[in-house]
């Protein structure tokens, strides 16, 4: 079996079209699709101690990372830990997107969802609302079994653990879930920078607007030197930024 193996990959390293053709039509019998799954996009969503939801999209083409094209969303709409009504905001702004910027050529043929029926049917009411039922396949994908769901099924399916499909959809889960979850630490960490200016004593929110625009940041605002901060604000606040003496 290691020998197949080992020549099987140097087979795929030697012919890597040959390869990719066999993982999309592989893709295609086993998820039971219109068409090869050329273009996948998968969504995570995250939440830290129930605050500040975001959710990942990341994009795989041809059975591999285009991370160029990865997007996050911090959601709008949602109060509170909300997965469902999160993965519906994620799905329906990123596709309403790509719909009036590159039309119907742009969309992916396949999308991957971290999780299973709720989810599911959430990024379902998304795509319908945008027209596109029939367009986009959907799969969800629930972590404790990797059981796998489709929209309107009741019962998951179950692809062979050693299967080309079901490892490509477990890499993509797991490569939404570290961009959601670093997209997630950055936002707070930002916050947590902005959230020291506005314990500084005699900064209203003008003057903390005013210093961020001037530098670029909370973070730069407080790396930058007293006198130039003393340029924007007065002489008193930079030196309260500087010494941290209000904290």
């Amino acid at each position: 079996r290691f020998f197949m193996k080992d020549r099987q990959k140097h087979q795929e390293q030697l012919d890597p079209e040959a390869a990719t053709e066999r993982l999309m039509s592989g893709m295609q019998a086993d998820l039971r699709l219109k068409s090869q799954p050329r273009h996948i996009e998968c969504f995570d969503n995250s939440n830290l101690q129930g605050t500040n939801p975001t959710s990942a999209c990341v994009v795989f083409r041809d059975g591999k990372p285009a991370k160029r094209d990865y997007r996050n969303f911090n959601i709008r709409t949602v109060e509170g830990p909300d997965d469902f009504a999160s993965m519906r905001e994620a799905v329906y702004r990123r596709y309403s997107r790509l719909l009036r910027e590159g039309g119907r050529e742009s969309l992916p043929q396949l999308l991957v969802i971290d999780g299973g029926k709720g989810q599911v049917s959430h990024a379902m009411e998304a795509i319908e609302e945008l027209g596109l039922r029939g367009e986009i396949a959907i799969v969800g994908i629930a972590k404790r079994l990797e059981e796998l769901f489709f929209p309107g099924d009741s019962a998951p399916i179950y692809l062979d653990k050693r299967s080309s499909t079901l490892k490509l959809i477990q890499n993509m889960r797991n490569e939404a879930h570290r961009f959601s979850l670093a997209h997630h630490r950055k936002r707070r960490s930002k916050e947590a920078i902005a959230s020291i200016l506005d314990e500084v004593p005699g900064i209203g929110p003008a003057t903390r607007d005013k210093l961020i625009t001037h530098f670029g940041s909370a973070a730069k605002v407080i790396q930058a030197s007293e006198e130039d901060v003393a340029k924007v604000a007065t002489l008193k606040i930079a030196k309260a930024i500087k010494s941290r003496t209000f904290l």
